[in-house]
């Protein structure tokens, strides 16, 4: 055996170590710092819950709300979500389905007090009728269940209990609502103040991070691939499979990304997202690294059928081989790159690399294909090769299109707002190097 031989074994086992470790790694950090996300929000809920009881537990508080208070505990238990955004946006839901149910409650209660007793419920039932009946279909309604079913459905259920419950009160139906409107906004603040001020958990984070993620988690999984292919006579058959667990949790990731992105749209500007930032963005890299991923379980099917060395016995399936192992190093360095370059939210700077890198993985793909005759493959192994190069061709194919997309992520970065908080960076940066001179 040559000394080249020697080291080359002991590198591929070394290579294939750290890629069946390293996401075992990462998948025990990722779940601690979820859970400590999970202590931090449940403390944050009891907190909100200690707060809102002061309406009840301390006396003047109490002789001022009543038993009102009761509205702002609801309040407090319902919209506190897991991220600052959630519950913006379902508080922000409450207050306005309570404003415009209440509101035309009271209009409603008011216009019906000089009528008789029966034309006075005869009205309140045609417009409880007419209003939860609109409200409802305005909840089927995608573009508004998305965003707004919450608020809507509050209006519908504000709406009916001031106006009916105003038939029977001995108080004026307004003095009513504003009671109860007050409350409910004092454990919307509350929720508000906990939510944002005491280690707040951004919906645009998570988003951001776990649109990362999948650039190197893709990239690992494609080079377990490549090992996988090289090495065939491994045993361990179910360390493989076991690699091919994030790109099936990736493919079902759509619904996740698409409220956290709806979430993010309600949050305030902190860190590096600013208002109107374009999250949809992040909804189509993500779709594209979907797209990739099933390629990618594809590509470990034709794996699992050409286990067998006497698929390799031939030359140009050996040249085939080394040209398939050049390919995936390829696009695995591309999507690092461009990973790495959204992760620092910075310009590409290896764009061109990238796009020399992609035009090489095509120039040998043309070769290897050429180089491919499927009339003259006679046993399920020859299959499993040319299966397994014209998904290759697939996976290079979804790189163009994400570096398409993840480049034109630098327009993000060019966008007012970005310059500004970039000039406010370097206005600190230069008083902190001329204060230390």
């Amino acid at each position: 055996m040559s000394m080249s031989l020697r080291m080359r074994v002991p590198l591929r086992s070394l290579i294939k170590d750290m890629i069946l470790v390293c996401p075992k790694s990462s998948d025990n950090q990722k779940k601690n710092e979820h859970e400590t996300k999970q202590i931090i929000h449940s403390i944050k809920v009891g907190i909100s819950l200690v707060l809102v009881s002061l309406l009840y537990l301390v006396d003047p508080l109490y002789e001022q709300v009543g038993e009102n208070a009761m509205w702002a505990i609801m309040t407090v238990v319902v919209i506190f979500e897991f991220s600052a955004g959630a519950t913006l946006g379902k508080g922000l839901n409450r207050g306005m389905g309570t404003i415009l149910g209440g509101g035309l409650g009271c209009i409603a209660a008011v216009l019906v007090q000089n009528l008789d007793v029966v034309g006075n419920k005869v009205i309140i039932g045609a417009s409880v009728f007419i209003f939860g009946t609109i409200g409802t279909y305005f909840r089927l309604v995608p573009s508004i269940k998305k965003r707004y079913d919450y608020g809507v459905m509050l209006f519908i259920l504000t709406y009916n209990l001031v106006v009916v419950s105003g038939v029977r009160a001995d108080q004026k139906v307004w003095e009513i609502a504003c009671e109860r409107f007050l409350t409910i906004l004092m454990g919307f603040i509350i929720c508000i103040c906990v939510s944002l001020l005491i280690f707040p958990l951004w919906a645009s984070d998570e988003l951001h991070q776990s649109t990362v993620s999948r650039f190197q988690e893709l990239a690992n999984t494609i080079q377990g691939c490549l090992e996988e292919y090289i090495n065939i006579d491994i045993e361990e058959e179910n360390k493989c499979s076991a690699s091919f667990g994030v790109c099936k949790s990736m493919l079902n990731s759509k619904s996740k990304d698409e409220l956290l992105a709806i979430y993010a749209k309600w949050e305030p500007w902190h860190g590096n997202f600013g208002f109107s930032y374009p999250w949809e963005k992040y909804l189509k890299i993500g779709e594209v690294l979907r797209e990739m991923a099933a390629i990618v379980l594809a590509l470990g099917g034709s794996i699992q059928t050409s286990r067998s060395p006497k698929a390799f016995t031939s030359v140009n399936q050996t040249i085939q081989l080394k040209l398939c192992e050049a390919i995936a190093s390829e696009v695995v360095w591309v999507l690092q790159e461009l990973g790495d370059s959204m992760k620092q939210m910075r310009k590409c700077e290896a764009d061109t690399h990238i796009s020399e890198k992609l035009k090489a993985a095509r120039t040998e793909l043309s070769l290897v294909i050429s180089m491919s005759n499927i009339a003259v493959f006679e046993n399920i192994d020859a299959l499993a090769i040319a299966s397994f190069i014209f998904l290759l061709k697939e996976v290079v194919d979804k790189v163009e299109e994400l570096t398409k997309e993840t480049l034109l992520y630098d327009q993000i970065l060019k966008k007012p707002w970005n310059s500004q908080r970039k000039k406010k960076k370097e206005t600190v940066g230069t008083k902190l190097k001329s204060q230390s001179s």
